[in-house]
C-alpha cells in the first residue's frame, strides 16, 4: 500500500489535535490532562485487541486510529508544556529499535539465533540509563490486568532461570483439586486460596506454551455469544 501524501496525513492529524486544544477549539479536549486520558489508553488498546481477535480488517484499521489518537493527544499536551512533541516520540522509538536490534542494524555484530533474542533484548534494556529497575520489575507495569501481570512475571522468571522461587500451590489444595470426591462447594475458598489457584493455572499455561489471558478472553467471548443466543 503506497501513500504519496503520508507526511501530509500525519501533519494534518497533528494540526487537528492542536486546533482541538486551542482556546477556540473543543472545550472537552482543551480541559484534558495527561492523567485524565489514561483510562482511554487502556480502553482503546483493549478494543484494538478485540478487533484483531475478531479478524476484521476494517475494524482493526479504525481501532489503530483510535489508539494513535491517544499518542497524538498525549504528545500535544507535552508539547504545550514545552517538554517534547510527537516527532520527539517518533525519533525516540526509532532510535530505540535500532539500538535494541544490533543483529539487524550493526554491521560488526554477528547474526543472533532466535533463541538468544530475549536474552540480548534484556541485556540491552538493563544497560540503558533510563532503565534502572530490576529485570523483572521493568517488565511488570502496575496497571496490567492481574492475570496478564502474573503471566508476564512467570515468563520473565523462567527466562532468567528463577522459576524455583515462584510460589507453589499448597499441597492440600493440589490434593483437593485432584480428588474427585471433593467438590468446590466443600472448599474454604478465600482470597488467598483463590489467588494461589489462579497463579498455579497461569504457570501451567506457560509450561504448556499457552496464553492464559487469550484463553480466558476466548472462552468469555464464547460465553457471551451463547448468552446472546438465549
Amino acid at each position: 500500500m503506497t501513500h504519496n501524501n503520508a507526511c501530509n496525513s500525519l501533519d494534518s492529524l497533528l494540526n487537528i489535535m492542536q486546533a482541538l486544544r486551542a482556546p477556540n477549539g473543543c472545550p472537552w479536549d482543551a480541559m484534558q490532562t495527561s492523567e485524565s486520558l489514561t483510562p482511554f489508553i487502556l480502553e482503546e488498546a483493549c478494543e484494538l485487541i478485540d478487533a484483531i481477535e475478531e479478524g476484521s480488517t476494517e475494524l482493526i484499521l479504525d481501532e489503530l486510529g483510535d489508539l494513535l489518537l491517544q499518542v497524538v493527544f498525549q504528545a500535544q499536551i507535552f508539547k504545550e508544556r514545552q517538554q517534547f512533541d510527537f516527532y520527539d516520540v517518533a525519533t525516540g522509538i526509532a532510535e530505540k529499535l535500532v539500538r535494541r536490534h544490533p543483529h539487524v542494524f550493526a554491521q560488526d555484530i554477528p547474526k543472533v539465533h532466535v533463541s538468544e533474542l530475549d536474552r540480548q533484548w534484556d541485556e540491552i534494556k538493563r544497560s540503558e540509563a533510563t532503565h534502572n529497575k530490576s529485570c523483572l520489575a521493568d517488565h511488570l507495569p502496575s496497571k496490567l490486568p492481574a492475570l496478564q501481570r502474573a503471566q508476564k512475571l512467570i515468563v520473565k522468571t523462567y527466562q532468567v532461570g528463577r522459576q524455583e522461587e515462584l510460589p507453589a500451590l499448597r499441597q492440600d489444595l493440589l490434593q483437593q483439586m485432584s480428588d474427585s470426591k471433593n467438590s468446590t462447594a466443600g472448599w474454604k475458598l478465600d482470597e488467598e486460596t483463590l489467588g494461589q489457584i489462579l497463579f498455579h493455572l497461569v504457570r501451567l499455561a506457560h509450561e504448556a506454551n499457552l496464553d492464559a489471558e487469550a484463553a480466558l478472553r476466548k472462552i468469555s467471548r464464547k460465553a457471551i455469544k451463547q448468552l446472546d443466543m438465549e
